[in-house]
């Protein structure tokens, strides 16, 4: 399997550019929040032992898609370097037991853009982030660059739309493109 780690700050279009490449290449997708939802509905919010249902949640979902032989899978994250490399290795454990890799992809674009994206509405409906102050102390706090991995893509989001977004990514790593809109 080739896993398709697209990681960014948060309103770079990390899920957005996700959701076309996975149109654009037939490949399943699956968004970060989907596991931070269900944890928010057993525990509540950042409650104890919120994030180990997090990271369960995704580790169990990655197991499955490997198990079940698909050649390519896709998620999100808003990797901050150093504190997320463990959660990279622990999916690095997972697919290499079954004879895959990381692909990863580092979505990047100013932090003008970043505020002026951050209060879509989208973004409040789904949870996230969604106010220029809350995005600033996020970015303070965090170290959102590059995997550092030689294989990482990174593009800037900046002036292109989700779908060339895709394409390139889809070009680079040489995914076939098997459906248009």
């Amino acid at each position: 399997m080739r896993l398709f780690f697209i990681h960014g700050a948060p309103a770079t279009g990390k899920f957005t550019v996700a959701r076309e490449l996975s149109l654009l290449t037939e490949t399943p997708l699956v968004d970060n929040h989907a596991a931070i939802d269900i944890a928010k509905m057993v525990f509540g919010f950042a409650q104890p032992c919120f994030w180990d249902l997090v990271h369960d949640l995704r580790m169990t979902t990655l197991r499955g898609a490997t198990k079940a032989n698909l050649p390519r899978f896709i998620t999100t994250a808003a990797y901050s370097h150093p504190v997320d490399a463990p959660l990279v290795e622990d999916y690095d454990s997972v697919i290499k037991e079954f004879g895959g890799f990381i692909e990863p992809v580092h979505l990047y674009c100013s932090e003008e853009t970043l505020m002026d994206r951050v209060s879509a509405s989208e973004r409040l409906q789904k949870g996230k982030i969604a106010s220029p102050k809350g995005l600033k102390g996020y970015l303070d706090r965090n170290n959102f660059v590059a995997m550092p991995r030689d294989n990482c893509l990174s593009l800037s989001t900046e002036s292109t739309t989700p779908e060339e977004t895709a394409i390139a990514i889809a070009q680079h790593f040489e995914i076939p493109i098997v459906s248009t809109k």
